[in-house]
């Protein structure tokens, strides 16, 4: 692991990750937590606020240029944006159901926008992989199939 690749990448791309790292750390912390409860309400705030960051600061990071200086990337992140506004609204009015779908939907985009990072030659790959990017990279979808095995069994069971 090397630090290096983060260090030497634009402001925009360290925002960036420093917020998804950030809504990384609290998502255990908000699916786990009892719900409902003034600290679910607490730590999905800040969960939210890192999340709608992360989103927002993908705008300044136009490396992957398909449509102009957009790529598909931005398309996921205006939809994060509209989940977040929409799971607020919703737990706001009291309308559970769709709320959790709402952060669910915002939560598996964050983690395939996550998953897609961690690709071979990324920034990020280069980064935590160092010298051995593709076992990096399979380790990460093996765990990511895990979880995400593991999160519809939970969700369908609350």
């Amino acid at each position: 692991m090397t630090l290096e690749p983060i260090l030497s990448a634009s402001t925009a791309v360290q925002i960036h990750l420093l917020a998804a790292v950030m809504t990384l750390a609290l998502t255990p912390v908000m699916l786990m937590r009892r719900k409902g409860t003034r600290g679910h309400v607490l730590w999905g705030r800040f969960w939210v606020i890192f999340m709608a960051l992360t989103a927002a600061s993908s705008f300044w990071i136009m490396e992957i240029r398909l449509i102009g200086p957009w790529s598909p990337i931005h398309i996921l992140s205006m939809i994060t944006l509209l989940s977040l506004f929409n799971a607020v609204r919703a737990a706001r009015r009291r309308k559970i159901s769709a709320h959790k779908a709402h952060i669910l939907g915002a939560l598996l985009g964050f983690l395939g926008a996550g998953l897609f990072t961690l690709f071979p030659g990324r920034i990020l790959s280069d980064s935590l992989f160092a010298g051995h990017e593709i076992q990096g990279f399979s380790a990460m979808l093996l765990l990511g199939g895990c979880g995400l095995f593991w999160l519809t069994w939970r969700w369908r069971k609350a």
